[in-house]
């Protein structure tokens, strides 16, 4: 089938493809490991811009590599991380059914260290500009129990919800105003809904998920089907998790317990990639109340094949990176710094290519230096680096293919062990 549809709540699992090269990979590695709901369209605006490619062209490619390879079982298409009615508009046109809602624009991050005094003044304003629309969110809220976890029901102080107010009120307030754009955009097509606020500068809280979970409901934004909250630890692109391990499975377990009680809906895991260390815990907890996305994984497969086969244009791609990663890093959170990327040794052939695609600082940089890359960098020939990328991945698809079923055989079989 190459037209996508809603997963609804089955185990899922997004394959972002930046290059568009990607899907017959993506599922050689389902083939394997069968029991996930495959994405297999998926791209946020931001990453579209950075790759100069439109919402028609990712859905056409992963439409092309599914009929060619005869697949007819359901799949979905991901607009991720949209932020305006517009964004909506683009994807929707393009025939794309799920929609990821990126409200952190609307996020307040500074209400965990405000003050008391500052607080009740920003609720006041909240209250002014008609978040709520007319309702007292107190007498929502205050005097109520919640049985969401395990073991005693969860109760908000007045303290607690008004500091959940503060930071998220406005951000679940533009998720209604998304929710509507993209019923709208969608008339009497199916469609779903994933609310994403990882990329804030503090987790969610248990009790803030509880109040943003019931607001969404409250509110009727439509056919919620996922959330992201940003969890404890880093979850940083391109590698494993750094953190406690076993103080995110006690976290995750209760985060799945409130949004199988607000929804049900799944968690979704975001910058999911590579997390090999806690995918066990995340499938033995989650069940199937999971969808985990990835994307800049796949590229670095890609330029994996680059290195082996023409280790002359990864070495130039290499070295225009390490020039690019100081701004390109800005907009991600990683821990690599300036210094470690200068310390890397250069990259001089294929058998070097551990350092830049196996260990944390060579991914990072690859990975955040992708849009530069693939818009702006050029190689000795004057050729673009996309034009020479994509060429040698068609050159060599076999073994693009290879690599990329190998690598994601590894992740979703890991998350089955659970």
């Amino acid at each position: 089938m190459t037209t996508p549809s809603p997963l609804g709540l089955h185990r899922s699992f997004g394959f972002g493809d930046r290059l568009g090269l990607a899907t017959p990979g993506h599922l050689a590695a389902l083939r394997h490991v069968p029991g996930f709901a495959p994405i297999f369209a998926q791209q946020s605006i931001r990453e579209m811009a950075r790759t100069q490619r439109t919402p028609e062209e990712v859905m056409q490619a992963a439409q092309n590599a599914l009929s060619s390879a005869g697949f007819t079982g359901t799949w979905g298409a991901d607009g991720d991380h949209l932020k305006t009615p517009a964004d909506v508009q683009r994807v929707a046109a393009a025939g794309f059914c799920f929609f990821t809602i990126d409200p952190s624009a609307f996020v307040n991050n500074a209400a965990d260290t405000m003050t008391e005094i500052e607080v009740q003044d920003e609720v006041e304003r909240i209250c002014a500009d008609s978040t709520f629309a007319g309702v007292e969110f107190r007498d929502v809220y205050l005097g109520h129990e919640f049985p969401a976890t395990e073991g005693a029901p969860l109760k908000f102080t007045s303290g607690d919800l008004d500091r959940a107010v503060v930071k998220y009120g406005r951000a679940v307030a533009h998720c209604e105003h998304m929710g509507k754009a993209i019923a709208s955009a969608c008339g009497s097509r199916a469609f779903e809904i994933e609310v994403s606020v990882d990329e804030t500068d503090s987790p969610t809280r248990l009790l803030e998920h509880l109040f943003f979970g019931l607001e969404l409901r409250r509110r009727g934004v439509p056919n919620v089907v996922s959330l992201a909250p940003r969890f404890i630890g880093d979850f940083e692109k391109g590698i494993d998790y750094r953190g406690d391990h076993a103080a995110f499975e006690s976290q995750l377990r209760r985060h799945v317990a409130i949004a199988r009680y607000c929804g049900p809906y799944k968690i979704s895991i975001h910058s999911g990639s590579d997390k090999f260390s806690i995918y066990p815990a995340i499938g033995r907890v989650c069940g199937d109340l999971l969808h985990v996305k990835t994307a800049g994984t796949s590229y670095l497969e890609a330029l994996r094949v680059v290195a082996r086969c023409e280790p002359s244009l990864f070495r130039e791609i290499a070295h225009y990176c390490r020039g690019r990663f100081a701004i390109d890093r800005a907009s991600y959170h990683i821990s690599s710094t300036d210094a470690a990327v200068a310390a890397l040794p250069p990259f001089t052939g294929s058998t070097e290519e551990v350092p830049y695609l196996d260990e944390v600082v060579g991914r990072q940089l690859l990975h955040v230096t992708f849009g530069s890359v693939l818009t702006a960098g050029i190689d000795s020939l004057g050729r673009r680096f996309k034009e020479g990328i994509l060429e040698c991945l068609q050159r060599n698809d076999s073994l693009h293919q290879q690599l990329l079923e190998s690598h994601f055989t590894h992740h979703l079989s890991l998350l089955n062990a659970g």
